[in-house]
Protein backbone atom coordinates (compact mmCIF):
# COMPACT_ATOMS: atom_id res chain seq x y z
CA UNK A 1 0.00 0.00 0.00
CA UNK A 2 2.84 2.32 -0.16
CA UNK A 3 2.61 2.65 -3.33
CA UNK A 4 -0.91 4.62 -2.77
CA UNK A 5 -0.07 7.04 -0.29
CA UNK A 6 2.60 9.22 -0.84
CA UNK A 7 5.42 9.24 1.52
CA UNK A 8 6.35 12.95 3.58
CA UNK A 9 9.28 13.53 2.10
CA UNK A 10 7.13 13.39 -0.87
CA UNK A 11 4.79 15.75 0.31
CA UNK A 12 7.21 18.42 1.71
CA UNK A 13 9.31 18.32 -1.54
CA UNK A 14 5.95 18.32 -3.31
CA UNK A 15 5.04 21.72 -1.33
CA UNK A 16 8.59 23.62 -1.14
CA UNK A 17 8.07 23.53 -5.16
CA UNK A 18 4.59 24.62 -5.13
CA UNK A 19 5.46 27.43 -3.01
CA UNK A 20 8.53 27.53 -5.39
CA UNK A 21 6.94 27.56 -8.79
CA UNK A 22 3.74 29.51 -7.06
CA UNK A 23 6.27 32.90 -6.26
CA UNK A 24 8.13 32.39 -9.27
CA UNK A 25 4.58 32.25 -11.39
CA UNK A 26 3.78 34.91 -9.04
CA UNK A 27 6.63 37.10 -9.99
CA UNK A 28 7.09 36.78 -13.81
CA UNK A 29 3.87 35.09 -14.85
CA UNK A 30 0.76 36.59 -12.78
CA UNK A 31 1.36 40.00 -13.65
CA UNK A 32 1.33 39.64 -17.50
CA UNK A 33 -1.41 37.49 -17.47
CA UNK A 34 -3.67 39.45 -15.24
CA UNK A 35 -2.45 42.74 -17.23
CA UNK A 36 -3.97 40.37 -20.12
CA UNK A 37 -6.74 40.25 -18.77
CA UNK A 38 -7.50 43.44 -17.49
CA UNK A 39 -6.29 45.01 -20.94
CA UNK A 40 -8.78 42.25 -22.38
CA UNK A 41 -11.71 43.05 -19.95
CA UNK A 42 -11.62 46.76 -20.68
CA UNK A 43 -11.13 46.18 -24.52
CA UNK A 44 -14.76 43.65 -24.38
CA UNK A 45 -15.59 46.95 -22.24
CA UNK A 46 -15.03 48.72 -24.84
CA UNK A 47 -16.86 47.27 -27.68
CA UNK A 48 -19.81 47.05 -25.20
CA UNK A 49 -19.70 50.70 -25.05
CA UNK A 50 -19.10 51.45 -28.55
CA UNK A 51 -22.05 49.41 -29.34
CA UNK A 52 -24.53 50.81 -26.60
CA UNK A 53 -23.26 54.08 -28.54
CA UNK A 54 -23.41 52.73 -32.07
CA UNK A 55 -27.37 51.51 -30.78
CA UNK A 56 -27.93 54.85 -29.86
CA UNK A 57 -26.78 56.82 -32.69
CA UNK A 58 -28.85 54.45 -34.63
CA UNK A 59 -31.75 55.09 -32.72
CA UNK A 60 -31.28 58.87 -32.39
CA UNK A 61 -30.48 58.67 -36.97
CA UNK A 62 -34.04 56.13 -37.02
CA UNK A 63 -35.93 59.20 -35.08
CA UNK A 64 -34.10 61.86 -37.70
CA UNK A 65 -35.27 60.05 -40.64
CA UNK A 66 -38.48 59.66 -39.42
CA UNK A 67 -38.54 63.59 -38.44
CA UNK A 68 -37.24 64.25 -42.26
CA UNK A 69 -39.66 62.01 -43.70
CA UNK A 70 -42.43 63.29 -42.41
CA UNK A 71 -41.07 66.98 -43.03
CA UNK A 72 -40.67 65.46 -46.45
CA UNK A 73 -44.19 64.52 -46.91
CA UNK A 74 -45.26 67.44 -45.48
CA UNK A 75 -43.31 69.67 -48.27
CA UNK A 76 -44.55 67.43 -50.65
CA UNK A 77 -47.94 68.15 -49.16
CA UNK A 78 -47.66 72.18 -49.30
CA UNK A 79 -46.29 71.93 -52.61
CA UNK A 80 -49.25 69.76 -54.38
CA UNK A 81 -51.39 72.24 -52.49
CA UNK A 82 -49.59 75.16 -53.65
CA UNK A 83 -49.70 73.83 -57.35
CA UNK A 84 -53.22 73.17 -57.51
CA UNK A 85 -54.50 76.39 -55.88
CA UNK A 86 -51.95 78.00 -58.28
CA UNK A 87 -53.47 75.81 -61.88
CA UNK A 88 -57.31 76.66 -60.02
CA UNK A 89 -56.11 80.44 -60.09
CA UNK A 90 -54.81 79.97 -63.36
CA UNK A 91 -57.74 78.57 -64.55
CA UNK A 92 -59.91 81.22 -62.73
CA UNK A 93 -57.82 84.32 -64.62
CA UNK A 94 -58.31 82.71 -67.72
CA UNK A 95 -61.97 81.92 -67.67
CA UNK A 96 -61.92 85.96 -66.73
CA UNK A 97 -59.82 86.91 -69.53
CA UNK A 98 -61.72 85.06 -71.98
CA UNK A 99 -64.85 86.64 -70.39
CA UNK A 100 -63.56 90.18 -70.77
CA UNK A 101 -62.02 89.31 -74.04
CA UNK A 102 -65.27 88.22 -75.44
CA UNK A 103 -66.99 90.88 -73.35
CA UNK A 104 -64.88 93.25 -76.00
CA UNK A 105 -65.00 91.68 -79.08
CA UNK A 106 -69.04 91.48 -78.27
CA UNK A 107 -69.12 95.64 -77.84
CA UNK A 108 -67.03 96.32 -80.43
CA UNK A 109 -69.03 93.97 -82.59
CA UNK A 110 -72.15 96.15 -81.81
CA UNK A 111 -70.19 99.39 -81.83
CA UNK A 112 -68.98 98.19 -85.64
CA UNK A 113 -73.40 96.89 -85.83
CA UNK A 114 -74.37 99.97 -85.02
CA UNK A 115 -71.68 102.21 -87.45
CA UNK A 116 -72.89 100.25 -90.19
CA UNK A 117 -76.75 100.54 -89.59
CA UNK A 118 -76.12 104.44 -89.29
CA UNK A 119 -74.33 104.54 -92.66
CA UNK A 120 -76.99 102.04 -94.14
CA UNK A 121 -79.59 105.04 -93.16
CA UNK A 122 -77.50 107.33 -94.69
CA UNK A 123 -77.26 105.90 -97.72
CA UNK A 124 -81.10 104.45 -97.57
CA UNK A 125 -81.69 108.03 -97.10
CA UNK A 126 -79.87 109.27 -99.70
CA UNK A 127 -81.35 106.78 -102.10
CA UNK A 128 -84.73 108.09 -100.69
CA UNK A 129 -83.98 111.32 -101.47
CA UNK A 130 -82.83 110.74 -104.85
CA UNK A 131 -85.57 108.76 -105.12
CA UNK A 132 -87.54 111.58 -105.01
CA UNK A 133 -86.23 114.17 -106.92
CA UNK A 134 -86.17 112.04 -109.70
CA UNK A 135 -89.90 111.17 -108.78
CA UNK A 136 -90.41 114.59 -108.10
CA UNK A 137 -88.61 115.35 -111.72
CA UNK A 138 -90.64 113.37 -113.65
CA UNK A 139 -93.43 114.59 -112.44
CA UNK A 140 -92.44 117.86 -112.18
CA UNK A 141 -91.49 117.73 -116.23
CA UNK A 142 -95.40 115.96 -116.69
CA UNK A 143 -97.16 118.42 -115.05
CA UNK A 144 -95.51 121.55 -115.82
CA UNK A 145 -95.37 120.75 -119.53
CA UNK A 146 -96.94 123.42 -120.57
CA UNK A 147 -96.55 127.19 -120.15
CA UNK A 148 -99.98 127.84 -118.12
CA UNK A 149 -99.04 125.21 -115.30
CA UNK A 150 -95.47 126.59 -115.20
CA UNK A 151 -96.94 129.96 -114.41
CA UNK A 152 -99.44 128.87 -112.13
CA UNK A 153 -96.77 126.93 -109.83
CA UNK A 154 -94.33 129.86 -109.88
CA UNK A 155 -97.36 131.94 -108.71
CA UNK A 156 -98.10 129.63 -105.73
CA UNK A 157 -94.31 129.44 -104.85
CA UNK A 158 -94.00 133.24 -104.35
CA UNK A 159 -97.47 133.50 -102.22
CA UNK A 160 -95.69 130.58 -100.19
CA UNK A 161 -92.76 132.69 -100.00
CA UNK A 162 -94.38 136.23 -98.94
CA UNK A 163 -96.58 133.84 -96.39
CA UNK A 164 -93.42 132.30 -94.41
Amino acid sequence: MDLLSPGSGLIVWQFVIFVGLFFLLKAYAWKPILASLKEREESIQSALDSAEKAKAEMASLKSDNEKLLKEAREERDRILREAREAANRLHDEAQTSAKKNADRIIEDAKAIIHTEKQAALRDVKAQVALFSLEISEKFMKKNLSDDKQQKDLIDTYIKDLKLN
